[in-house]
């Protein structure tokens, strides 16, 4: 989808996302362009959280709730920060399912997020080995240690935009994620060097 007139600029020059929030105000087609930008990575970080049937459904209420609210946003923290935290509060309210999907993945030794066609085979081994202890040990996670940690690991986002999406002092986020890294490596066995 095309940004509106309104809201384009001359060849070569890229709207950032903050031009395009406010943009959208006036021409709510222009947040299509959100949409293109950001769905992609917010979708696979969900699918790993709650697997490929909640997936789509959480992106899309994600984006509607940012789409509704964009008059609110202020700038403070990027808008991707403000949308991977609208994002981690749509997760919240799918906590038991997650919580559910890591006990039977522990359990079973099978992924229910994992459809297999996208994982390479060394990823698949790691995953296979460790993948039912690492299951229990962040289904044991609180739910706001679980969302530091994975946010960093399968997110990638930086301590600071997870501190600017979760609404918390970056200190705080050091030590959950430090708290959670002590107890997943707890859980998780030793690794042997063998060479």
């Amino acid at each position: 989808m095309a940004p509106a007139k309104a809201v384009s600029r001359p060849p070569g020059q890229r709207l950032d996302d903050e031009e395009i929030v406010a943009a959208s105000v006036r021409e709510p087609e222009a947040f299509g362009e959100l949409f293109r930008r950001h769905a992609p990575r917010l979708h696979a970080y969900v699918k790993r959280r709650l697997g490929p049937g909640l997936a789509d459904d959480v992106v899309a209420e994600a984006f509607a709730t940012a789409f509704r609210q964009r008059e609110r946003f202020d700038g403070r923290a990027a808008f991707g920060a403000w949308l991977w935290g609208i994002t981690s509060k749509v997760i919240a309210r799918h906590h038991r399912q997650e919580s559910r999907m890591y006990r039977a993945f522990a359990r079973t030794g099978v992924d229910p997020a994992v459809d297999g066609v996208a994982e390479l085979a060394s990823e698949r081994a790691s995953a296979a080995a460790l993948g039912p202890r690492l299951a229990k040990a962040l289904a044991g996670l609180s739910a706001q240690d679980r969302d530091v940690v994975l946010l960093l690991a399968w997110g990638e986002l930086s301590y600071a935009e997870i501190a600017a999406a979760l609404d918390l002092p970056l200190g705080t986020v050091k030590a959950k994620i430090h708290r959670a890294r002590a107890k997943l490596r707890k859980a998780l066995p030793e690794e042997t060097n063998d060479g």
